[in-house]
């Protein structure tokens, strides 16, 4: 389906890679991996052609279509709604169905049934017809919502202002966009860094039911298990293509590496070995054929090298932390509102001196909000108390908007060092993997990861016994979140992080703090303790579990007549509301057959005559008006009960 050629990528005197080629083919699912920096996302940008490699080619079908999800983008209609927003992935159709409303007034109007013009205008909404029911035009805008809702947007954030969202929810916009219009491939470029867990396992099982190919970049060891069963490996420079998925690659490749070194040192000893008898018989005449022979061999002989793992990892240890207070952070009722969007509710929380805490729970729901407060970011009600000789240091989740993009990788360190650290940058540089020429690199070049690692280096520069971290693992390769945790686990300070990932939090904090419904609870233990206690293996079935408990508890309270009627009452409107939406649904089945099967007869214009042709145009007409107007119903009635089911949670 799509096949790259001998790629090779140079900038300046500097190659990225070279001769590099593979088949993308319709339902593949392949994770691209390699280091922070070995090109895989420009791999991405030369294949959806927004970058022109140096040499080499990309050969695809001239009416493939594409979805390509970058890292950073930006959001051009801030002013339209998520849903108009969103809906423009539909744009096509939406122009077709315009286009088809437009010939059937045209026909409705039309005398001359033998006319090149009727003809044609008969020929076009015949197309127009087959083209939009096997797109399945008149279902848009629910599963605009179902996507949305999978990607974490409740119904009254679908109309809200794009420019209401952060970077991260305006990412799951163009997810959401792109997963709608149904692309033959999908190139995905870290496409976890924003999401939480509920919507990653999402969107795994919409991959896993996806027609088309899958091509995507990301550090999530999880996310590459379940999603791909194919792993290309991009290292020093050069491809390695597996047939298995991530675990299982990482197992062939160490045996790769064992089995070159095996025969490279077979290969060595025969090399040696010839060399000495050549030294040893070169001036004897007896053996003068035997050494010619054995040169001859040395000179056809093919050497092998060993593929040289690119082993070049961050060296992270954060300065001891001075001695605080034994209470670092105290919350009481502390609240948050955004408008009349409440966040938090009375938070009462009290982490004390050496604690390594997480802040988990699904997107939206507090915990970096919650982070800026304690940072002192954002103002709030209630108190927050800060305790003596706390030293704060921050990891933003938008780092990579907070860094001025037009300084150096040099000066955005030396601009905020102060003191003897000064004379350090460079080694500070150099252990976050910027040597050389790279720390005059401008911050507006460098990748995902090498914004992570500058804004990580940054932490660095003075002694902080209190480290907020806000999703510090977005955009680092595999082996710079171990080291990463390393580090953290060996740093004597208190460390607040919020994350999503499970591989990371293991072993690293004592206390899990869980954001739900504006509020907070404590769970003493590591994150997989706090699984076990809510026994799930997902914050997808804590949710069920805990809606699940809320209508048992629901049930058993309800024994009293007063709540008997309430609930009498509540199911007779919801019945009232259901039979509406069922209601609907049966016209709209009806209309669909009966549009269906006029369609069938105009296909076949030639068995129709001129009146016979007019009766059905105007009832085919008649119809799809109805229909319009029956879909318009059926998605009030359907908001309707949605609304009253929220109004009884």
């Amino acid at each position: 389906m799509i096949s790259v050629n001998n790629l090779c990528i140079r900038f300046g005197g500097f190659e990225l890679f070279s001769d590099i080629g593979f088949m993308i083919n319709k339902r593949d699912r392949i994770g691209l991996v390699g280091k922070n920096g070995a090109g895989k996302s420009t791999l991405l940008k030369v294949i959806c052609g927004d970058v022109s490699p140096t040499e080499g080619s990309v050969s695809m079908p001239a009416d493939i279509k594409i979805g390509y999800l970058p890292q950073q983008m930006v959001l051009k209609n801030a002013d339209r709604t998520v849903f108009e927003e969103t809906r423009e992935a539909f744009k096509e159709l939406i122009s077709l169905q315009h286009e088809l409303e437009e010939i059937n007034h045209k026909i409705s109007g039309t005398t001359d049934y033998t006319s090149d013009s009727y003809a044609n205008l008969i020929d076009r909404l015949t197309y127009l017809n087959e083209h939009l029911s096997i797109s399945g035009v008149v279902n848009i805008d629910p599963e605009i919502e179902k996507v949305l809702k999978g990607l974490g947007f409740s119904r009254t954030d679908i109309n809200r202002k794009v420019s209401e969202f952060s970077g991260g929810w305006r990412m799951r916009i163009e997810l959401a966009k792109i997963l709608l219009r149904n692309p033959d491939a999908i190139l995905l470029d870290e496409p976890t860094n924003h999401l939480d867990i509920e919507a990653i396992q999402w969107l795994e099982e919409f991959l896993e039911t996806y027609r088309g190919a899958v091509l995507t970049i990301s550090h999530d060891r999880a996310f590459l298990d379940n999603v791909t069963n194919r792993t290309i490996e991009i290292n020093m420079g050069k491809t390695y293509d597996y047939k298995v998925s991530y675990s299982k690659f990482k197992v062939l490749q160490q045996e790769r590496i064992v089995q070159q070194q095996s025969a490279y040192e077979n290969q060595q000893k025969l090399i040696n070995d010839t060399e000495k008898f050549i030294e040893r018989f070169r001036y004897k005449a007896t053996k003068a054929n035997q050494v010619q022979s054995r040169i001859k061999q040395l000179d056809k002989l093919e050497r092998l090298e060993i593929d040289d793992l690119d082993n070049a990892s961050m060296n992270i240890k954060f300065p001891p932390a001075p001695r605080a207070g034994d209470i670092v952070v105290e919350t009481i009722e502390l609240s948050k509102s955004y408008g009349q969007n409440l966040i938090l509710n009375k938070i009462d929380l009290v982490i004390e001196r050496g604690e390594k805490v997480a802040f988990v729970g699904r997107n939206g729901e507090g915990k970096t909000t919650l982070s800026r407060i304690i940072v002192n970011e954002i103002e709030h009600n209630g108190t927050l108390k800060i305790g003596h000789n706390v030293k704060i240091g921050y990891f933003a989740q938008n780092q990579d908007e907070l860094l001025n993009p037009e300084l150096t990788v040099f000066e955005t360190l030396d601009l905020v060092a102060v003191g003897d650290i000064r004379t350090k940058i460079r080694d500070i540089l150099g252990s976050f993997l910027f040597s050389g020429e790279d720390i005059d690199k401008k911050v507006k070049v460098l990748s995902g990861g090498e914004h992570s690692r500058l804004s990580l280096a940054k932490l660095l520069l003075e002694p902080y016994n209190l480290l907020v971290l806000d999703e510090p693992t977005n955009h680092l390769d595999i082996r710079s979140k171990d080291i990463l945790k390393q580090a953290l686990l060996k740093y004597d300070g208190t460390l607040i992080i919020v994350s999503h990932d499970r591989y990371f939090l293991d072993g690293l904090v004592n206390k899990v703090y869980e954001f739900r419904d504006k509020k907070i609870k404590q769970h003493i233990g590591g994150i997989y303790d706090f699984l076990r206690s809510r026994k799930v293996e997902s914050m997808k079935e804590i949710e069920i579990k805990d809606k699940a408990q809320a209508a048992i508890t629901k049930e058993k309270i309800s024994d009293n007549k007063a709540q008997y009627l309430e609930r009498k009452e509540t199911d007779k409107k919801r019945r009232a509301i259901q039979n509406k939406v069922e209601k609907s649904e049966k016209e709209i089945e009806r209309l669909e057959k009966e549009i269906a099967t006029l369609n069938n007869l105009l296909s076949k214009p030639e068995d129709l005559d001129a009146a016979k042709t007019e009766v059905v145009f105007n009832m085919f007409s008649k119809l799809n008006k109805e229909l319009e107007a029956q879909m318009k119903i059926w998605e009030e009635t359907s908001a309707e009960l949605e609304e009253f089911e929220n109004s009884l949670k």
